[in-house]
């Protein structure tokens, strides 16, 4: 009976090692950098870009014009670090894209889709979300300039 409660002993303090063990690649400069938690986690706003309620109000050729100053804006929030991904929906319909914001709160995030000339014309709308994810994400800005041929 002992010896079963040593061995059973013995196995629980080696899984409980096993279990909390530090990851072998952990880099905690890294971590510093992103922002991460011990779970390679952090809070953003993601941003669901849904059509506004005065699309109808342009024509083509300002619509296009709105959608450049959208891109410059996308561009110019990405160089700054505050956007860590954007992107449209395929035949979303009314729900045209979504932004990640890498801000903490949904304050932040509305001070930044205010910048954007869509929301201004009201083309588009943005539904703001705190939305918990991979600190990874951080990493796209580096990332994404060597995949990109054709800058927008």
């Amino acid at each position: 009976m002992m010896k079963n409660l040593t061995l059973s002993f013995a196995f629980l303090a080696f899984i409980s090692t096993i279990s909390f063990a530090q990851n072998a690649e952990y880099d905690s400069a890294l971590v510093k950098k992103l922002g991460a938690d011990d779970y390679g986690m952090k809070t953003y706003v993601m941003a669901f870009l849904l059509a506004g309620d005065r699309v109808n109000e342009y024509s083509q050729e300002e619509r296009q014009e709105i959608q450049k100053g959208h891109m410059a804006n996308i561009n110019k929030l990405a160089e700054e670090g505050k956007l860590v991904l954007a992107g449209p929906f395929i035949n979303g319909g009314e729900k045209r894209g979504i932004f990640i914001f890498d801000v903490s709160t949904k304050s932040e995030a509305e001070l930044l889709t205010n910048t954007d000339p869509a929301v201004q014309a009201g083309v588009l709308k943005m539904e703001l979300i705190e939305w918990y994810g991979s600190a990874a994400l951080g990493m796209l800005g580096e990332i994404y300039p060597k995949l990109q041929k054709v800058k927008f």
